[in-house]
């Protein structure tokens, strides 16, 4: 056991007798018995018994254990881990906003409406899309939501018998687990060495059977997708809708938009492009953009300007139906909205320059130490394929792990899958040069380490709380609950 106060679990602390409250007399004893016994528990709840002051410690301590993009870097590829500016944070949670409830009348809802319709017409200009619904609460769900308005529109024609949908090799996980939660047939077409779409290959997959394909731009390696207006072309000669994943849209904002290559239908991650809190299991935010004419396919209800200057919520009958108790995640929109306004258009350009800048600074300052198997300009992110000497039996999670020693998050491991020792760095537009310089000379002590002491980089990390946990242990044989014996 731990001998650290602070790193014991609240129910180690737990001491008979303790109270960390005082409840007054209760005066009306008679309430008791009017609950239903049906509700009332049978057994102690079984809490820990701690005064104020422990909870309190601990709890402040736990969390200096957490690592955040607040507390230092933070270069997960494929995430955007960008910094959440505090003004965001107070605009949601203005005590107008934040007590209105979900369910008020539109009448009564008329600020939070232009909220939603102002950030919806933005993301609608950023995107080159018609228009766009904040209802689904997560990227994911915002993937499902998109492939069931693909799903709608073939349905509406009568097209049923496209029930298949064309993923790259090297896309995101959650793009075939959409697809098949929507109940479609997920069809994998080969990439390219660089990750781009192979077009000879996927030529002999569209056929009367595909509903959509669904592609990132930039792809999982940070590389911009040359042929996609010849691929926009091929999947639309096939009758097919052409999906875009808003996961890498970071450096296209005010560059390039996904509606004028050609894509019907896209989402964005609030949490990855625009700022908004993203970790630890939400709260996230996946809009949905389509093009003109699918608009009436969009999840209900949608909410529409009057010409009056009003707002209303409608529902439409053609509708894929709804996704989404309410509007979404309104607080998490609200935050999206304060970015957006606070940066305006050309500081949306200037951060995806900036994104890609870093990126490539990185990428050239290292290219001497870690291999680099796609050797071209990329954009907001790219992957090394581990330590360009593999003698030294030092691996990507080798130097994972020993990033923690040093003050850095690791970047995203072992993903993308086309190369062996996949390291995933991305830095986003948000870092100094000072921090990126310190993330830069760190790589390169721990190159440097791999080669003369490589078990002190096999044995990391060496100064966290936690030091090297039993993974699949863990995964398999989970301990969720505390049991004192």
């Amino acid at each position: 056991m731990n001998n650290k106060l602070y790193d014991k679990l609240i129910f180690e602390l737990s001491r008979q007798g303790r109270c960390g409250y005082s409840l007054p007399k209760n005066n009306y004893p008679d309430a008791v018995g009017s609950i239903p016994a049906t509700l009332m528990r049978e057994n102690e709840i079984g809490l820990p018994q701690v005064d104020e002051l422990t909870v309190v410690r601990h709890y402040t301590n736990m969390s200096t254990n957490n690592f955040g993009v607040d507390t230092g870097f933070y270069p997960l590829g494929s995430c955007t881990m960008k910094y959440n500016p505090k003004i965001n944070e107070e605009m949601a949670g203005n005590s107008v906003i934040a007590s209105m409830h979900p369910n008020q009348p539109a009448r009564l809802s008329q600020g939070a409406l232009e909220i939603y319709h102002t950030l919806a017409a933005a993301l609608s200009e950023i995107g080159g899309m018609a228009e766009f619904t904040l209802n689904p609460y997560a990227g994911a769900h915002g993937e499902l939501t998109g492939l069931m308005i693909c799903r709608a529109y073939h349905d509406s024609r009568g097209d049923k018998k496209r029930t298949k949908v064309i993923i790259p090799d090297s896309a995101h996980g959650t793009n075939p687990a959409s697809a098949a939660v929507a109940g479609l047939q997920v069809v994998p077409v080969k990439s390219l060495p660089d990750g781009t779409v192979d077009v000879e290959a996927l030529a002999p997959l569209l056929d009367d059977s595909v509903a959509a394909m669904m592609m990132t731009n930039p792809n999982t390696l940070g590389i911009f997708e040359r042929q996609i207006p010849q691929i926009a072309e091929m999947v639309h000669a096939a009758g097919a809708l052409l999906y875009y994943d808003g996961a890498n849209l970071n450096p296209m904002l005010g560059i390039a938009r996904p509606g004028d290559m050609g894509f019907d239908v896209m989402h964005i991650n609030l949490h990855k492009t625009f700022s908004t809190p993203h970790g630890g299991g939400g709260p996230g935010s996946g809009p949905v953009g389509v093009r003109a004419g699918l608009e009436h396919l969009l999840p209900n209800p949608r909410v529409v300007k009057n010409e009056d200057g009003t707002f209303d919520l409608i529902s439409s009958p053609d509708s894929m139906g709804r996704v989404s108790s309410t509007l979404g995640n309104f607080a998490v929109e609200m935050r999206a909205l304060s970015y957006i306004l606070s940066l305006g258009s050309d500081g949306l350009m200037e951060a995806g320059r900036l994104a890609t800048l870093n990126a490539n600074y990185i990428k050239e300052s290292l290219r001497d130490v870690y291999e680099l198997p796609v050797d071209t300009i990329c954009k907001h992110e790219f992957v090394f394929d581990g330590l360009k000497d593999k003698s030294t039996g030092v691996t990507t999670l080798n130097i994972a792990k020993r990033l923690l020693d040093y003050g850095f998050h690791a970047p995203t491991i072992y993903f993308p899958l086309l190369f062996h020792e996949s390291l995933m760095i991305e830095p986003t537009e948000t870092e100094s040069l000072d921090t990126i310089d310190s993330f830069i000379e760190v790589m390169r002590q721990i190159a440097h380490e791999a080669v003369n002491d490589p078990e002190m980089v096999k044995s990391a990390p060496h100064t966290t709380p936690v030091r090297r946990p039993d993974d699949t242990e863990a995964a398999l044989h989970p301990r969720l609950t505390f049991d004192e014996l």
